[in-house]
C-alpha cells in the first residue's frame, strides 16, 4: 500500500523519509570498512612489508612464502591501491610489452603469457603492436617511455637501431630474442637460432633433402640475429642447395610466398620455415597444387603452435619452452624495477625438435621435372 503523505522517523542508524506520491525508501547508513594495509598482512604472516609486498609481486622470496602470504591476502581481504602504491614508489606496476607484430602466432603467445605472469606479480601489460615496422616499433617504445611505464620488454625488428640507447637510458628494457648492438639491456633472453637452424636443415639432410625452401620473416638479419645468414653457412656445410623468400606472417602471404617456391623447377622436395604460421602458407600452397606432404614435401617449422599439432599430418617443428624464457625475462625486468640484482642477465634459450609427421625421407619425384 502507499506510505502517509507525510513522515519523518529515525531509528537506530536507519533514516526512512517519505514525499508525498512516493514510496517509503529506507536508507541504511553503514559506517566504512577498514581497508586491509600491506602492515595487516606483514602481522598475520609474521614478515616485514617489505618481505610481503616481495612476495606478492613473486620475486626476492621462496615460492612456498609466494603461495603463504597470497593465501593471507586473500583470507583478509587485502587490495593493494595502485594509486597509493605509485605515490609512495613512483612506479604506476604497469609494463609495455612491445613486439614485431601481433600477425605472428608466436608473438601472440609470448605477450599472452608475460601478461599472465606480470598480473601473478601485481604487474600490469600495455601491449602494442609495432606491425612488422622498426620506425612505429620505436615511436610505440617513446610513447611507452613518456607514459611512465616502470619497464619494457621488447622483441626488437632491428636491434642493430642506435636509438635504442635513448630508451634503455630512460626506462629498463629486457629484450627478448636479439641483443641490442648499440644499447645496454638489464636483461637479456636470447633464442639460440645457430641450434635450431643447424638441427632443421641436418634433420632434412638426414632424410634425404638436398634442394629445400626456407620461408623467413622481414627484416634485416644483424650480427646478433644470425638465423638467416646461419643458413647459408649451413646449406654450403652439408651441400644443400636452399632457395630463401621472404614472407610476411598472414596466410595469403605466406602461401603466395609457398606457391611461387614450389613453381620453381626442379622443385623443393623440402620446406623449412623461420614461423610455424609461414607452414601453414606452404600447406595451402601445397594442397592447391596437389602436392602431398610429406610424400612428395617435407615441411619444418620453427616454434611448436598448438595448431601445429593438429594439422594433417601434424606438424614436425621445434619447441622454445615459452614459459620459461617469459618467466626469465620478467624476472630480470622486475628485479631491475625493484633496483635489486637479478640472478641472471642473460639467458639463452636453445630449441627442441618436435618430430612429427611432416618430414619423411625423400622419394623419387613422378616426373624429371618435380625431381
Amino acid at each position: 500500500m502507499r506510505a502517509p503523505p507525510t513522515a519523518h522517523r529515525a531509528r537506530d542508524r536507519a533514516t526512512t523519509v517519505i514525499r508525498p506520491g512516493m514510496w517509503a525508501v529506507r536508507c541504511v547508513m553503514v559506517a566504512p570498512t577498514k581497508r586491509v594495509t600491506i602492515r595487516d598482512v606483514a602481522d598475520a604472516a609474521g614478515l616485514s612489508p617489505a618481505a610481503v609486498s616481495y612476495a606478492l609481486r613473486g620475486i626476492m622470496v621462496s615460492e612456498e612464502t609466494q603461495d603463504r602470504v597470497r593465501q593471507l591476502a586473500d583470507e583478509l581481504g587485502y587490495e593493494a591501491n595502485p594509486i597509493a602504491r605509485a605515490l609512495a614508489s613512483g612506479r604506476t606496476g604497469m609494463v609495455g610489452i612491445l613486439g614485431p607484430t601481433l600477425d605472428d602466432l608466436w608473438q601472440q603467445r609470448l605477450v599472452a603469457e608475460a601478461g599472465r605472469v606480470l598480473l601473478r606479480s601485481d604487474h600490469y601489460a600495455l601491449i602494442l603492436d609495432a606491425g612488422g615496422d622498426p620506425d612505429r616499433q620505436q615511436m610505440l617504445a617513446r610513447q611507452l617511455r613518456d607514459q611512465q611505464v616502470d619497464g619494457l620488454i621488447v622483441s626488437p625488428i632491428d636491434p642493430a637501431d642506435p636509438a635504442w640507447a635513448e630508451i634503455t637510458a630512460a626506462v629498463p628494457v629486457v629484450v627478448m630474442g636479439d641483443t641490442f648492438t648499440a644499447a645496454t639491456a638489464v636483461g637479456e633472453v636470447l633464442y639460440d637460432n645457430r641450434v635450431g637452424v643447424r638441427s632443421a636443415l641436418e634433420h632434412l639432410r638426414g632424410l634425404g633433402h638436398r634442394r629445400i625452401a626456407v620461408l623467413r620473416p622481414p627484416g634485416s638479419p644483424t650480427t646478433d640475429r644470425p638465423a638467416e645468414q646461419i643458413v647459408a653457412a649451413e646449406a654450403r656445410r652439408l651441400g644443400l642447395d636452399v632457395h630463401v623468400a621472404t614472407a610476411d606472417y598472414e596466410l595469403h602471404d605466406a602461401t603466395d610466398r609457398a606457391r611461387e617456391l614450389l613453381l620453381e623447377s626442379p622443385r623443393p622436395t623440402a620446406a623449412f620455415c623461420f614461423a610455424d604460421g609461414f607452414a601453414y602458407g606452404v600447406y595451402e600452397a601445397a594442397r592447391e597444387l596437389g602436392i602431398r606432404i610429406p610424400d612428395e614435401l617435407s615441411v619444418i617449422g620453427y616454434d611448436d603452435h598448438p595448431i601445429s599439432a593438429v594439422l594433417e599430418p601434424p606438424l614436425t617443428t621445434f619447441s622454445w619452452n615459452s614459459e620459461r624464457l617469459v618467466q626469465a625475462a620478467v624476472e630480470m625486468l622486475l628485479a631491475a624495477v625493484e633496483g635489486t640484482p637479478a640472478a641472471r642477465r642473460r639467458v639463452v634459450v636453445r630449441p627442441e625438435l618436435r618430430e612429427r609427421g611432416s618430414a619423411a625421407p625423400r622419394r623419387r619425384a613422378r616426373s624429371a621435372a618435380s625431381r
